[in-house]
């Protein structure tokens, strides 16, 4: 193996692990001390300005979530607390990748942001129209999102690197697989689901908890377009989507979801067959079906794209009385780069702006001062705590409610990858499509992979033929590759090397 230089950090201190978060136990939580996870998404996180760095082309409006069943055995979260109920919100759609003049209609998952102004607080709800994602550790998703933008070198952008890193990174191969389905082109945000994807946790008022994933089903059906139709409409109108959306809240046929969750009890997460706080894998309906509690409507335009669209800030991290966290490493990690990401694009006072500031109730903080503050900085009130002087003071009932579960483990950086099983749930998926779809898929696959150098295309392939034998043999056929040339090329290991000798 050709020598290689060795990563380190900013400060030249040499990393022993690229690839895994430093957690207790192998499921989690997170440890703040993982300086090396830190610092990189927080310079990660300053890479662009002033578009936000992932999400930056996207559509808003406003609206509301309406409870339509009981669910107050599961949570006590105020919102939930009564059928026929509504709660304000702000849905945020967006591509991923591109930047903010990029095409609606680009192959790219979209972003589904919804932000509940409850009385108890905002609750964001920050998905995208997937079920899962292409990594499961946060520690990997500067590299993922440098691989999907543009070059350093040329300023285009480069199937190979995108490629190399999914070969190497078979925990992806799930997510490519929607990617390149009809899915990966959705018609506009009116016509495809929104998700949570995340786990998180609901808990009730005797103090029980239980994992929950929320799926938002589209009442105007699930509309795609093939690759040669969204080439079409992005060529003729790239802002198609956006307009979509727009014009059909201006003519009163308002968007409509059902809002779904799935309920795992706690007990369930020890020995269930997979991991289930890792965001590569979904739980399957047939083990925990949709419980449908509500309707998200949108019926009102934001009457200023920039004030309301391009200022939303979502952040996983705000969670109201009644919801908690769950060890999902991807999320215990944006849990901290979101707000962070927000705090440098927008300013440290982003959370002050009409978007983003509590609308049923009223921020309580000793927060003050920085640039743009606008809303009076508090006035003449104290700003320490404790004081003696009628300031804000904390609530011990709310002390344990996120974590309030016995967690245990060694710290150490645990190899994600390690007995866990990144074909099944792809091969199900294929599986599952029609033959047209399986076809239109290949072809997409052929499509964007033409380019990439043989070495990779045989590293993917083989993750297709893992994943369903007929998979990777439909792709190995549409670029031209003998499957024998598959059989006797040797195996890599997917996992990264570290630095040789």
């Amino acid at each position: 193996m050709t020598d290689r230089k060795r990563l380190t950090s900013s400060a030249g201190a040499p990393v022993g692990d690229n690839q895994n978060s430093l957690s207790v136990g192998p499921r989690g939580p997170l440890l703040l001390e993982d300086i090396h996870l830190i610092e990189k998404n927080a310079q990660f996180n300053r890479e662009r300005i002033p578009e936000r760095v992932v999400h930056a082309k996207g559509a808003g409006a406003y609206g509301y979530l309406e409870i339509t069943a009981d669910v107050t055995k599961y949570t006590k979260a105020a919102l939930f607390s009564e059928i026929g109920k509504r709660t304000e919100a702000f849905l945020r759609f967006s591509t991923v990748a591109g930047e903010k003049g990029s095409t609606d209609s680009a192959r790219d998952p979209r972003g589904f942001a919804i932000k509940l102004y409850t009385e108890d607080g905002n609750y964001d709800i920050v998905g995208n129209n997937t079920p899962i994602f292409f990594i499961r550790d946060g520690l990997k998703f500067p590299d993922f999102i440098r691989t999907q933008k543009r070059d350093p070198q040329t300023n285009l952008k480069n199937p190979t690197a995108m490629w190399d890193f999914w070969s190497l990174s078979p925990e992806s191969l799930h997510q490519v697989t929607i990617l390149f389905s009809d899915r990966g082109t959705p018609r506009s945000f009116r016509h495809m689901n929104g998700y949570s994807s995340h786990a998180f946790s609901w808990i009730n008022m005797e103090g029980e908890r239980f994992w929950v994933k929320y799926h938002f089903k589209t009442k105007q059906g699930i509309q795609n377009f093939t690759r040669e139709e969204a080439l079409e409409v992005g060529g003729k109108d790239p802002d198609h989507a956006t307009r979509d959306l727009y014009e059909a809240i201006g003519r009163g046929d308002f968007p409509r979801w059902r809002a779904c969750v799935q309920i795992m009890p706690m007990e369930d997460a020890d020995d269930y067959h997979v991991n289930p706080f890792d965001l590569t894998k979904v739980w399957p309906h047939g083990d925990y079906p949709l419980i449908e509690f509500g309707e998200l409507v949108l019926d009102r335009n934001p009457d200023n794209y920039f004030q309301d669209v391009e200022q939303a800030a979502f952040e996983p991290s705000n969670i109201v009385p009644g919801i908690g966290f769950s060890p999902d490493k991807m999320l215990q990690a944006r849990l901290f780069a979101y707000p962070d990401t927000h705090r440098y694009r927008l300013g440290a006072n982003y959370a002050t702006l009409p978007v983003n500031s509590p609308h049923a109730t009223e921020s309580q903080n000793y927060h003050r001062d920085g640039a743009m503050r606008f809303d009076g900085n508090g006035g003449p009130s104290v700003n320490y705590e404790p004081n003696s002087f009628g300031g804000p003071v904390e609530d011990a009932k709310f002390k344990h409610e996120a974590y309030n579960f016995e967690i245990d483990g060694i710290a150490e950086r645990y190899d994600h990858r390690e007995g866990n099983d990144d074909f099944t749930q792809a091969g199900n998926l294929f599986r599952l499509m029609t033959e047209d779809q399986q076809e239109r898929l290949i072809d997409n696959l052929a499509d964007s992979m033409k380019t990439v150098a043989r070495e990779i295309q045989l590293r993917q392939i083989r993750h297709f033929s893992r994943a369903d034998a007929h998979y990777g043999e439909g792709v190995a056929r549409a670029l031209g590759i003998n499957l024998a040339e598959i059989a006797e090329t040797e195996d890599v290991d997917a996992a990264p090397t570290g630095v040789s000798g």
